[in-house]
């Protein structure tokens, strides 16, 4: 039986960060309907209470449980491929974003007819998510024991 690859709890915590900023990049427009919403709001139980501070933190919430779950992944992958060198994490990182993002914005653009630009912006973020994450974990270094 293969045993799984530990990674490090710094590369965790840091790919965390860099996927979260990422992720609340993308999300500034819902965060900035709340902002709005708390200025105007009475009080702030009257604000507490409103559906947009609820689904601010339930969209903050789930992205920062996403954001470390994709962090481990990447991580445990670059650590059972033996991927040390930038070359090999963005290849890694570019195969992790055709398996899991490109079908959705093809269908996206194909089948939806959504904006262009709004896909562009869109797959790019997820770009950073993938490849970005990859080649920055790469650099920080993912092994708990690099002679392993």
């Amino acid at each position: 039986m293969v045993k799984p690859s530990p990674v490090k709890p710094s590369a965790i915590a840091l790919g965390t960060v860099f996927n979260h900023g990422v992720e609340l990049a993308v999300m500034t427009p819902l965060f900035g309907e709340t902002y709005r919403r708390a200025k105007i709001a009475n009080s702030s139980e009257e604000f507490v209470k409103s559906k947009e501070a609820s689904s601010a933190a339930v969209a903050w919430g789930t992205s920062l449980v996403g954001s470390a779950l994709q962090a481990y992944g990447v991580g445990a992958l670059i650590n059972a491929t033996g991927t040390l060198s930038y070359k090999g994490a963005t290849y890694l990182g570019a195969l992790i974003y055709m398996a899991t993002a490109a079908p959705t914005y093809l269908t996206q653009l194909l089948s939806e007819k959504r904006p262009v630009d709004t896909v562009a912006v869109s797959a790019t973020a997820k770009a950073f998510e993938t490849v970005g994450l990859s080649l920055f974990l790469t650099w920080w270094g993912t092994r708990t024991n690099p002679f392993n």
